[in-house]
């Protein structure tokens, strides 16, 4: 008997984070799509034009934090 409860309370935990998982998968992409590429490039320049590279994608990536070091040094390469 308790090893169903433990079964079935494993489950619930399991479908409970799966669900958690995918609102945030949800919100991170709303987040993102609400995100103006352009002000992060204009934000990459003006840090650019006082630091170096590393410091200014530092800084960037404090400012919007759904930008990945990837996407952060793509923009970069794009000054």
């Amino acid at each position: 008997m308790s090893a169903l409860i433990i079964w079935v309370m494993g489950a619930v935990l399991l479908v409970i984070n799966i669900m958690l998982r995918t609102r945030i998968l949800r919100l991170e992409a709303r987040l993102k799509a609400l995100s103006n590429p352009q002000e992060q490039l204009a934000f990459l320049r003006q840090q650019a034009a006082k630091k170096e590279k590393i410091a200014a994608i530092k800084s960037l990536r404090r400012q919007y934090p759904e930008i990945s070091l990837i996407e952060a040094n793509r923009l970069w390469q794009k000054i």
